[in-house]
């Protein structure tokens, strides 16, 4: 019983450290990025007003595919749809111009969810002090529209493989790979009176991986998303970021200071 009494207090301290290890190993993490904010020099002023009113896809016409070189030679297809894609480019550059903290952004792709919301409270299922009514969508002073006029992939005919071993799809390039390009064009636009403040054309283009300090800026802790996770780890990818940053620093630069009074 002497034996039990000496042992016990020390099984008991074993499985309690065991239990909050087993409960630390099991609680969920999740990694916040804070993008172009750790690029810029800080910011506490007021914020100008935008929407990311469209994304266009200016390359050619119809669907675009990529052919690469897969096992044994043999050709392998993605297609990529293009709404996927402008629609994966525009959720990266409105994510990157809340990051910058000088903006108030408005959504202006999901107003149709909206519209069932205000629906819902004017057909009576929706709880009269919960329900979303109509005239209080904000009005946004500038309209930000962007178009990709350039892009090219750079894994089509070239002499070298993918790599479909243990990397995963996608993982490594073998050989020799063309230059990875995308360009675009912006266009800042007065809602008011639809007049554009000014526009340019970007362009972005990479033959490695090295993302460099965009790996730690423009949302590069996270992944491409949707059509846009076909060029995760790759030349791509680099040019893809390069654009989104470069066109996200043109826009800080050159919205009048007059918008900013919010």
């Amino acid at each position: 019983m002497s034996i039990f009494k000496k042992i016990s207090p020390l099984l008991i301290l074993l499985f309690g450290l065991s239990i909050s290890g087993c409960e630390s190993m099991a609680q969920p993490k999740a990694k916040v990025d804070t993008g172009l904010e750790q690029q810029l020099p800080p910011y506490t002023g007021p914020k100008a007003v935008v929407a990311v009113a469209r994304f266009e896809w200016k390359v050619g016409t119809g669907g675009g595919t990529t052919t690469i070189r897969g096992v044994g030679d043999q050709p392998i297809t993605i297609t990529h749809e293009q709404s996927g894609v402008m629609g994966g480019l525009r959720d990266m550059l409105t994510t990157t111009l809340v990051q910058s903290k000088r903006y108030r952004v408005l959504e202006r792709q999901e107003l149709g969810a909206i519209q069932e919301e205000i629906a819902l409270g004017e057909q009576g299922y929706a709880e009269k002090k919960t329900a979303v009514t109509k005239g209080k969508i904000k009005g946004a002073d500038l309209l930000i529209v962007a178009a990709v006029t350039g892009w090219d992939p750079g894994t089509a005919g070239t002499g070298g493989g993918i790599g479909l071993g243990t990397k995963g799809f996608l993982g490594g390039v073998l050989g020799a790979i063309k230059k990875s390009y995308m360009a675009m064009d912006i266009r800042i636009i007065d809602a008011a009176t639809s007049e554009v403040l000014t526009a340019t054309r970007i362009e972005g283009e990479a033959t490695d991986v090295n993302l460099g300090f965009l790996a730690g800026g423009i949302i590069g802790n996270v992944g491409l998303g949707g059509a846009l996770s076909t060029y995760a780890k790759t030349p791509m990818e680099k040019a893809i970021r390069t654009c989104i940053y470069e066109g996200v620093k043109y826009i800080i630069e050159n919205t009048p200071k007059e918008y900013y009074k919010y």
